[in-house]
């Protein structure tokens, strides 16, 4: 590929304002700017009761072979890869008459977390991030499902990302998979899917899954780039009150309790998988007053935050997870950084990867596991709130005013000349009612 060839596919991508809609949201043209030797789809989908990516992979599979080929074509790499669970089926017949021939499915076991980016790179090519590393570190770079279909649009057709697609699920009378316009709120989302189960008033929702997911408290926000889904829960679901629970509550349970099982280091993915992170020594360590190797609490800035240990190891109830993110969160703002060597891969790694039956039966979403079909795309909402910043980086700064009339497609937003970012575009046909330093707001 010359590089004028390469220059316009970028330009491209970068236009239609495409980011990872696996839920970071950095955004893709700057890693098609990038040199890798494998580029990676992680279709892994592991997070319970979403149904997103298995289902685009089999309406859009010509679509998100063409993305990778593209992401192939930008980054120079030699294979591509996308990573399936075997019990997807459907998707994996769509997609194998398709494949060029330096391209092939990655079966992935049934296991939590497979999505995560690491162990989906361990478990697809043998290669290991190393701790406080990025793939691009071992010469992979991987995207998510929609992300590529979103770069083939934007590379062929000039089509922005203008809408997303997600499931919405749990304590909901029919769990579905929509299409939505960007910026539609997240009641209307769940409106599609007949709203909730239970009395509303006794219904909470979060965004994203139900493992990593963040709680929402309010519906009247609107679904951005990376929205992937949204759950509803009984109020009084477990999932729901450790997410309610202050850290204060949280560290003098773990000043009480804690009796250093280990199992939460023992299942941790990225302790497997040969980083340092050791949860029950950092939780040791804030119990009694950091007193602990500078390394063993800096690792926390690796944990993925995929809260096995809180959900799934502790006995007694306690969050390694939520005192990292405390932790990280301190790091960060010192500017500190972790550096440590990538230790020997745990010997019973593959025996202590979770089974996803397990997972659903141990967090009590079992009985929420259904089918959530993809929907038509026809929903076109009255009023859309668009964000100017959905994605890693700076956010973009409005281009229109109150009062202008924009068209579904138009950009309206763009992000500050050589900073990390990416436009947004309108959603629907209309109006600009609304111009803040967060959001546009169009009105048909």
């Amino acid at each position: 590929m010359t590089a004028s060839a390469r220059d316009d596919i970028v330009h491209r991508v970068f236009q239609a304002g495409v980011v990872g809609a696996g839920g970071a949201g950095f955004p893709t043209h700057v890693k098609f700017r990038a040199k890798a030797e494998i580029y990676l789809v992680n279709g892994a989908e592991c997070e319970p009761l979403l149904k997103v990516d298995q289902q685009l992979a089999v309406q859009e599979a010509a679509l998100l072979v063409r993305g990778l080929a593209l992401g192939m074509q930008t980054t120079g790499a030699r294979e591509g890869i996308i990573a399936l669970k075997a019990k997807y089926a459907e998707a994996i017949a769509a997609l194998e008459p398709l494949l060029h021939p330096n391209m092939r499915i990655g079966i992935l076991q049934d296991v939590y977390p497979s999505g995560d980016e690491v162990i989906t790179i361990w478990m697809t090519t043998g290669r290991r991030v190393p701790p406080g590393g990025i793939p691009l570190d071992i010469g992979v770079v991987v995207s998510n499902v929609q992300t590529l279909i979103n770069v083939a649009r934007a590379v062929d057709g000039e089509i922005p990302v203008t809408h997303r697609t997600l499931t919405v699920a749990g304590a909901v009378r029919q769990p579905v998979t929509v299409t939505l316009p960007i910026g539609t709120s997240m009641r209307e989302a769940v409106a599609l899917a007949g709203g909730p189960s239970i009395e509303e008033s006794q219904t909470a929702y979060i965004d994203g899954g139900p493992m990593m997911g963040r709680l929402l408290e309010s519906l009247d926000i609107p679904i951005t780039k990376t929205t992937g889904g949204i759950i509803a829960l009984p109020a009084d679901h477990l999932l729901i009150r450790r997410r309610r629970s202050d850290m204060r509550s949280i560290l003098n349970m773990a000043r009480t309790v804690c009796e250093q099982c280990l199992l939460c280091t023992e299942l941790c993915p990225r302790h497997l998988i040969g980083h340092e992170l050791p949860p029950h020594l950092i939780v040791r360590s804030v119990n009694y007053n950091h007193v602990a190797q500078p390394s063993v609490l800096l690792s926390a800035l690796t944990c993925s935050e995929c809260a096995i240990c809180e959900a799934y190891a502790c006995p007694v109830e306690i969050s390694p997870m939520r005192i990292n993110q405390e932790l990280k969160a301190k790091f960060r703002a010192e500017g500190a950084r972790y550096q440590g060597a990538l230790r020997s891969a745990d010997p019973m790694i593959e025996g202590r990867l979770i089974p996803i039956s397990r997972l659903l039966a141990r967090i009590g979403v079992a009985q929420y596991n259904h089918k959530a079909p993809l929907a038509p795309h026809h929903y076109v909402p009255k009023r859309v709130a668009i964000k100017l910043r959905q994605h890693i980086g700076a956010p973009a700064a409005a281009s229109v005013a109150t009062g202008d009339t924009v068209q579904c497609g138009q950009c309206i937003g763009t992000p500050p000349a050589d900073a990390l970012g990416a436009p947004v575009h309108a959603s629907i046909d209309g109006t600009v009612t609304s111009v803040t330093g967060d959001a546009i707001v169009i009105e048909r």
